[in-house]
């Protein structure tokens, strides 16, 4: 039936009209901003998801400054490690050729004093924006190490940072200080005896080290007629325990500085007695120690029943006002003007190039981490961009085919619409 009222071919028509239209109106906004997803309004899940997504990617280009930050302040105090090692081998050639007596001594201690005031210098320098690695003598919680941002973890939860923790190496010369009174002070905190067992272990992990507690080795030899080693070769102290005079006044002393373990400890502890070793003429088969995490192994093959040789580790708290002082601080104490004084300078010099050997080998590790996470954060941050994208981007190609489509359906539609609105008129011809 055919009504002049109702056109029900024309209201069809339209609302395919309507729909083509709207339709191509998302194909246009697709292809003007690029995205198929550029409102919540497009499709509010994805879109939520992809916010978070670019918060994050945010998140991480300031992690990567962070990386870049770190990584050159550790570059600048490896350099500087690096550097003071090449001086301190210099060092040691001078303090051999001091050994000769037909060289002049004080021409050569001029030269080593030069050495170490520039090998201070460069502790003070080496330092990126105000960060100085190679300096620790402060005992504020937290100040022996620097922590670096590292990454962004997020769960259900939430999100929360990873950080990146670079311990501070500390290669300068300042001289550290022990109280000889005041302060808890524990003689004897871990020790052993050989005897004719001739071999023992001193475990000093159930000690702290806390920044500022001094800590000393005490070597005490029993051999009354010196049958199986000279007794007073292996006495750092009057009697069996160590005082804390004794202490204050000795070379096998170290005050701990803020971050150290107990390994950290043991070792340093282990590059005095290598000094004082060498000085005392001792040799490995009438003592040898061997400093290994925070235990020290002893070992003698000429101790027995009556000949015993006592080591021990003594601690003085913090609260005895000790100072900390520089990872290369006996620098300062050496002297080659004399015989005497160069072969203990040669005792000496070893140990303290280990110092600066084994910062400048952290230093590295700690830069080879930074720029491992460096990359990983970049390679993230470039996938989570191409995640983003495809759930977002809007495909050009389908794009453009889409809305070539649609125009030709609008005309398609269009001219649909025209016959139907054409329709009634044609009922005019009845009544003619």
């Amino acid at each position: 039936m055919s009504s002049i009222l109702t056109n029900n071919s024309a209201s069809i028509a339209l609302q395919t009209l309507k729909a083509i239209n709207s339709e191509m109106s998302t194909v246009q906004a697709e292809i003007s901003t690029g995205k198929k997803v550029a409102r919540p309004g497009d499709n509010s899940a994805v879109w939520a998801i992809a916010k978070t997504m670019e918060a994050d990617v945010a998140g991480f280009k300031t992690i990567s400054d962070n990386l870049n930050l770190g990584n050159s302040t550790v570059a600048v105090a490896r350099q500087g490690a690096e550097t003071i090692t090449d001086l301190l081998t210099d060092m040691k050639g001078k303090i051999v050729a001091a050994q000769e007596d037909n060289v002049d001594r004080s021409k050569i201690q001029a030269d080593i004093e030069a050495l170490t005031t520039q090998i201070n210098d460069i502790a003070k320098a080496a330092q990126f924006n105000g960060e100085n690695l190679l300096q620790n003598q402060s005992t504020d919680a937290g100040s022996g190490s620097i922590n670096i941002m590292a990454s962004l973890d997020r769960s259900s939860t939430g999100v929360t940072t990873t950080t990146m923790n670079v311990k501070k190496q500390d290669l300068s010369t300042n001289a550290s200080t022990v109280a000889a009174s005041g302060g808890t002070y524990a003689a004897d905190a871990a020790t052993a005896t050989l005897n004719a067992t001739q071999t023992a272990t001193i475990d000093a992990s159930s000690l702290v080290a806390e920044a500022g507690a001094a800590f000393s080795i005490s070597v005490f030899g029993t051999d009354a007629n010196d049958s199986s080693f000279t007794q007073a070769n292996y006495r750092s102290t009057a009697a069996a325990t160590e005082t804390q005079a004794e202490m204050a006044a000795g070379d096998l002393t170290y005050v701990a500085a803020e971050g150290d373990t107990m390994a950290d400890v043991v070792n340093a502890l282990g590059k005095k007695w290598q000094a004082f070793a060498h000085s005392n003429d001792h040799t490995s088969d009438e003592l040898a120690l061997t400093f290994s995490g925070s235990t020290i192994s002893l070992s003698s093959n000429v101790t027995t029943g009556s000949d015993t040789i006592q080591v021990a580790i003594n601690r003085l708290d913090a609260d005895a006002g000790n100072t900390i002082g520089g990872g290369l601080e006996a620098l300062s104490s050496l002297d080659v003007s004399t015989a005497s004084g160069a072969d203990d300078a040669l005792g000496q010099i070893e140990g303290l190039i280990q110092v600066a050997v084994e910062a400048s080998a952290a230093f590295g590790s700690d830069q080879g981490r930074i720029e491992t996470q460096s990359n990983f954060i970049g390679k993230l941050t470039d996938s989570l961009k191409s995640g983003i994208g495809a759930l977002t981007d809007a495909n050009m190609e389908e794009s453009s085919a889409k809305l070539q489509a649609l125009q030709v359906q609008q005309q398609l539609a269009v001219q649909a619409l025209s016959i139907a609105n054409q329709s009634p008129s044609t009922l005019l011809a009845l009544f003619r």
